[in-house]
C-alpha cells in the first residue's frame, strides 16, 4: 500500500520532528496547486476520505514515547475530523494570487496542533477570472518531496472525468494504545532494532573479516574514509559564510518564479551538467548578484541539499532523505564554469560513502539537545532542493491544475529554494527568513537574474517569469 509505514517513525522522520522544539527549525511544507475553476466540493470530500482510508498515517498522529524509549509512534487519531483538514474559504478582494501567497506564508510560518494528524488543505475559491487554488499543508515527518508528489495521486487524477470510484475502503483500525501499552511497544520495538543492528553485523562479519585478511590496506582505507564521510556529514557549523545574511527569526516572505523545463535542460545540458547543475548554478548567480548589489560580495555559501535515498519498494509515505552540508562556489561569473563546478560538488555530496548510515547518523543526532543541532543548522546560507515532478496535466474534482508551487522550510537557513516541474514548467517556490533577508522583492529579482543567465546559454527565447 502507498501509505503503509512503521508504526514508529525512522530516525530521520524522528530528526525532523524533534526539530519543532525550536520554532525556527519548523519543517512544515507548504505547495499551492493552482486550478483553472473551483473543484467540484463533495467529489473533492471524497477524494479526501478515501485517500486517509487508503493512507493511514493521514489518520495517524504521533505520540512520543516517555523518555524516548523509542521514536515517536504513529497512532491513529480516535476523533478524526476531516472537517478540520480540509476546508473552503474565499479569497477576499482583491482576489489576486498574492492573496494566496499570504495565505501560504501564514501557513508555513505556524505549528501543528499535534492532537490532530500533521495536514491541512485549503481550497481557497474567487480567484480573478474564475480560477481557484489548493494550499497544501504538512509536517516533513510525514513524507519527503518525491513521496508528496506520489501521495499527490491520492486526490489528484490524470482525467477530468475519471471512472466512478465505487464503495468506500474500509476505515483503518487499531486497538487502543496506553501509556503502559505505549512503553511495551516501545522496548520490544528498541529491542528489534538492536537486533537487526546485531544480526546485520554479524552477518557482515566474516566477509569483511576475509576482504581485511586479504587487502588490509584496502579495508583500513575504506574504514577512514567512511569515518570521515561520516565527519563531513556530522561535522559541526559555527558560522555563516555569508556576511549578509546571518539573522535568523520566526518570519518568513514567499515568493516564486517559472521557467521552462527545455530551456533549462538545454542550458544544463550546454555546461555538460544535469537538470540539478543548471538549477544550482542559477540559484547561485543569484545569489552572487544579491551581494554584490549590498556590496558584500562572496566567493562560497554553504548549502543543505536533501538528497533522496528513496527505492522502488519504499512507501511514499515517510521520509526517505539524506542532508547533505557543503559549499558550492557563487562568485564564478561564467554560467558554463560554475555548471560544471557545481556538478562537481553536488556529485560528491550525492555520493558520500555515509549516504546508506543517514538513518543510523540521524538516530545519532537525535540523542543530541534540540539546540546543538539547531546551532549548526542556523549556520548554513541556504537550503535547494530540486523534487522530480509531473509531466502531464492532472485535475482535481474535474478542474484542471494549471500550475503546483512548492514551498519548503528554511530548517534554520536564510532561504529555501525549491524546484519542481509541472506539465513543462519548472515552478520555483522561495522561504526566505526575513531577519536574514528583509528585501525579498531585491533577492527575487536577482534570483530572476541568476536563471536568466543559465538560460541564456538555451538561446535568447528563454523568459524567467516572476
Amino acid at each position: 500500500m502507498a501509505g503503509r509505514v512503521d508504526a514508529f517513525m525512522r530516525e530521520t522522520d524522528a530528526f525532523s520532528w524533534y526539530m519543532e522544539h525550536d520554532p525556527a527549525l519548523r519543517a512544515t511544507i507548504v505547495a499551492v496547486a493552482w486550478l483553472d475553476r473551483s473543484p467540484e466540493w463533495d467529489t473533492l470530500i471524497d477524494r479526501a476520505e478515501r485517500a486517509t482510508r487508503l493512507v493511514p498515517i493521514f489518520r495517524q498522529r504521533p505520540v512520543e514515547p516517555p523518555g524516548r524509549l523509542a521514536t515517536p509512534r504513529w497512532t491513529l487519531d480516535p476523533d478524526f475530523d476531516l472537517t478540520w483538514h480540509v476546508r473552503r474559504v474565499a479569497t477576499p478582494p482583491p482576489h489576486s494570487r498574492a492573496t494566496v501567497i499570504e495565505m501560504a506564508r501564514l501557513a508555513a510560518m505556524s505549528g501543528f496542533d499535534t492532537a490532530h494528524p500533521l495536514w491541512e488543505f485549503t481550497l481557497v475559491e474567487d480567484l480573478t477570472g474564475g480560477g481557484a487554488a489548493l494550499v497544501m499543508k504538512l509536517h516533513h515527518s510525514l513524507t519527503d518531496g518525491i513521496g508528496g508528489m506520489q501521495l499527490l495521486f491520492a486526490i489528484f487524477d490524470t482525467h477530468a472525468e475519471p471512472p466512478p470510484q465505487g464503495a468506500l475502503p474500509e476505515l483503518p483500525s487499531e486497538s487502543a494504545h496506553g501509556t503502559a501499552e505505549l512503553v511495551s511497544a516501545s522496548i520490544l520495538h528498541g529491542g528489534r532494532k538492536m537486533l537487526g543492528f546485531a544480526r546485520h553485523q554479524a552477518t557482515g562479519a566474516f566477509p569483511s573479516m576475509w576482504r581485511s585478511g586479504r587487502h588490509p590496506v584496502r579495508s583500513s582505507r575504506d574504514a577512514i574514509e567512511m569515518m570521515r564521510s561520516v565527519g563531513r556529514t556530522v561535522a559541526p557549523v559555527s558560522n555563516t559564510l555569508s556576511p549578509l545574511m546571518t539573522g535568523r527569526s520566526l518570519g518568513r516572505r514567499l515568493s516564486m518564479l517559472e521557467v521552462g523545463l527545455d530551456q533549462l535542460k538545454r542550458a544544463s545540458a550546454m555546461g555538460g551538467g544535469s537538470v540539478n547543475d543548471g538549477f544550482m548554478a542559477a540559484v547561485t548567480a543569484g545569489f552572487r548578484r544579491y551581494h554584490e548589489d549590498h556590496g558584500q560580495p562572496v566567493d562560497e555559501l554553504r548549502v543543505t541539499l536533501p538528497i533522496s535515498v528513496r527505492t522502488p519498494d519504499d512507501p511514499a509515505a515517510g521520509n526517505r532523505i539524506t542532508l547533505a552540508r557543503f559549499t558550492v562556489p557563487v562568485g564564478l561569473v561564467d554560467p558554463i564554469a560554475r555548471i560544471k563546478a557545481i556538478g562537481e560538488r553536488c556529485r560528491g555530496a550525492r555520493y558520500e560513502r555515509s549516504i546508506p548510515r543517514s538513518n543510523t547518523i540521524a538516530g545519532v543526532l537525535n540523542l543530541l539537545p534540540p539546540s546543538a543541532v539547531g546551532s549548526m543548522l542556523k549556520h548554513v546560507d541556504f537550503l535547494a532542493s530540486n523534487v522530480p515532478g509531473i509531466g502531464f496535466p492532472v485535475y482535481l474534482a474535474g478542474a484542471r491544475m494549471t500550475g503546483y508551487v512548492p514551498f519548503g522550510p528554511t530548517l534554520g537557513a536564510a532561504v529555501n529554494i525549491t524546484l519542481l516541474s509541472y506539465d513543462g514548467t519548472c515552478e520555483v517556490g522561495v522561504t526566505v527568513d526575513t531577519a536574514a533577508v528583509p528585501d525579498i522583492d531585491m533577492f527575487m529579482a536577482c534570483l530572476a537574474g541568476g536563471f536568466e543567465e543559465v538560460l541564456a546559454l538555451a538561446g535568447p527565447d528563454s523568459t524567467v517569469a516572476l
